[in-house]
């Protein structure tokens, strides 16, 4: 059953007021929100596996040879899409858009088989709709510190000197430097103390067609203590995640709706679980869909003023990806 979200607000609520665990399942666009009781059996079609907590299917014996074709959309149509975002931006209406589409894909596994088989910090499977595994999370809380771990830069790790290059980048480093401000201002919202304690820090990532480096920076901040009984009103009080929108968010989100043409469902959503008094939660990124029996990976990255179309463009289809080695 998917929620509207006042009401999955309400339930949420109610849930970590008595200390009820749950998984929650929130669409970008806030309009079908899925949770789910963990204390109960969960459906047979959804599965999650996450830092803080698994549930996982049945594991079949799986093949090792692993194919992945790739359909992005085409470059002509890319660069429509984002000259009109740099229109936006040169205009004054954003300082960062986060520009996103859909590649259709073939691979030789079904969305059970990929989530059986995929490595990821953060995994969730709605069989025979979508999976995900997403290296970023959303939120934490742990003891009443909320923390939040915004992702933004990528570089392929096979490049010489990769980490000090994405480093020294003043485009990246631009564009990193107005999520964090944007993830630390919403923290203010509903935290007190709110501060940066690592900032650009690098992950490494690996997928099949080789590792991946990712930036991340890390932000805390102390939640009243009686957060658990507005845990609902606390997380959409955040949405949508500021590192898959831009900044500012609300004129910038206008702007992704225009240039991407169709909503992104639960793509750049949020997941998490909360276990009664502490929440872990991920930003629904690396995410394949099935749509009519084919099956969609989105995917994309930040536009800035400094943004040069051709990287941009494949930088996209460099995600796409599936992390098994």
């Amino acid at each position: 059953m998917n929620y509207q979200r006042l009401e999955a607000i309400d339930i949420m609520n109610e849930w970590g007021a008595a200390g009820i665990p749950f998984l929650f399942v929130i669409d970008f666009e806030m309009k079908a929100i899925k949770l789910y009781r963990t204390n109960m059996a969960l459906p047979n079609d959804v599965a999650f596996n996450f830092s803080s907590k698994t549930i996982l299917p049945a594991i079949n014996n799986l093949h090792n040879n692993i194919t992945l074709s790739k359909f992005p959309v085409s470059k002509s149509e890319y660069e429509i899409a984002f000259t009109e975002v740099q229109r936006q931006i040169f205009a004054g209406n954003s300082f960062l858009v986060n520009l996103t589409f859909a590649s259709r894909i073939e691979i030789n596994l079904t969305l059970r088989e990929i989530y059986q088989k995929c490595n990821a910090k953060y995994k969730l499977l709605i069989d025979n709709e979508f999976v995900v595994f997403s290296p970023e999370t959303f939120v934490t809380i742990t003891n009443g510190v909320i923390a939040s771990y915004p992702m933004k830069g990528t570089i392929s790790a096979d490049i010489t000197d990769a980490a000090s290059k994405i480093l020294a980048s003043a485009k990246e480093t631009a564009e990193h430097n107005t999520i964090v401000d944007l993830i630390r201002n919403d923290l203010s919202i509903i935290a007190s103390n709110v501060k940066v304690n690592r900032f650009r820090y690098i992950d490494r990532i690996s997928t099949n067609y080789g590792d991946l480096l990712q930036v991340s920076s890390e932000i805390t901040g102390i939640l009243p203590h009686n957060y658990n009984a507005s845990i609902g009103t606390l997380l959409f009080s955040l949405l949508p995640a500021g590192s898959v929108t831009g900044a500012p968010k609300q004129r910038t989100i206008e702007i992704v709706r225009n240039v991407e043409g169709q909503e992104r469902g639960y793509y750049t959503g949020v997941c998490g679980y909360f276990d009664g008094k502490n929440l872990d939660s991920a930003v629904m990124i690396r995410f394949i869909e099935n749509r009519n029996n084919h099956l969609w990976f989105r995917s994309g990255g930040g536009i800035t003023c400094n943004s040069v179309c051709n990287d941009e463009y494949n930088e996209l289809i460099q995600k796409v990806y599936v992390p098994i080695v």
